[in-house]
């Protein structure tokens, strides 16, 4: 089986995939998974776990938090887990669990890096800029929906990818991400507590917390179409991708985002590791 790992500044997401999902050809980047017939990302996804990222946590730690999560199925790392693929944007985190795989698993991963096959791409003045879960989510975009498309993804930032029809990842937008936002806001203005981010009853609020739901959720929807208009227009019709932790928040509240997929980056890591066998 294998684990695709996806460190983020804030969070980190594992997912555990099945050997028939790596193996069964998931991935030759031809975009024939637009239609009925596509994979999608969860094809295989026996279960993840959401963890908060924390750069002082020792490989030891992370070993002892994954043997957890396998134990809930009745799993061990010594005998099922036979692959990892990590993407990181937090180098610390990245040593760490690649002293991980290497003391516990017996096996060296495979870490989204400089050398490592993706089949993507990148156009962008400086590729080693470009955030390894962003080149994950390009992989699987293109995999699924072909091109051009445009990934949102809602993170620490929110980060918007142009994809090319010859799936090339061309460059992005990155915006501060909702919660980055929120807490400024509640930093700077005491008289503003924090408010469950969810559907506001209405657009004119009539309490404080109305009208900070107001203003959270249909200003980054807002953004979000904003931008994508502006990426289309450079770009030309793109299909519309968003993933990342608040994304099934936002998105219904836009009228360009066309498909949610929560495991994107995961489904891209998944890729990389079979492209890399």
């Amino acid at each position: 089986m294998l684990l695709a790992i996806d460190i983020g500044n804030t969070q980190t997401v594992i997912g555990l995939f099945s050997d028939d999902s790596v193996d069964s050809g998931i991935g030759d980047g031809d975009g024939d998974g637009r239609d009925g017939n596509r994979r999608p990302c969860e094809q295989g996804l026996v279960d993840h776990w959401r963890i908060a990222t924390n750069a002082e946590r020792t490989s030891d730690e992370h070993a002892l938090t994954i043997q957890e999560f396998l134990g809930f199925h009745g799993f061990s790392f010594d005998e099922e887990v036979d692959g990892i693929a990590i993407s990181s944007v937090v180098p610390r985190c990245t040593a760490a669990f690649r002293e991980m795989t290497e003391r516990y698993f017996g096996f060296r991963p495979v870490v989204l890096e400089p050398g490592v096959k993706t089949g993507m791409p990148v156009l962008t003045d400086n590729p080693r800029e470009v955030g390894a879960d962003r080149i994950a989510n390009a992989v699987a975009a293109i995999d699924l929906y072909s091109g051009p498309v445009v990934v949102i993804d809602f993170g620490t930032a929110t980060t918007y990818d142009a994809i090319s029809g010859k799936g090339e990842l061309l460059g992005c937008a990155i915006a501060p991400g909702i919660d980055i936002s929120l807490d400024a806001l509640y930093q700077r203005a005491d008289a503003l507590r924090r408010v469950e981010l969810v559907e506001p009853r209405n657009v004119i609020g009539r309490t404080t917390v109305d009208a900070l739901q107001s203003g959270a959720v249909y200003g980054f929807a807002g953004q979000v179409d904003g931008i994508c208009a502006r990426l289309t227009d450079e770009l030309g019709a793109a299909t519309i991708v968003a993933t990342g932790g608040l994304a099934a928040v936002i998105a219904p509240y836009t009228s360009c985002i066309q498909h949610l997929e929560p495991w994107l980056t995961l489904h891209g890591l998944r890729l990389i590791f079979a492209r890399n066998q």
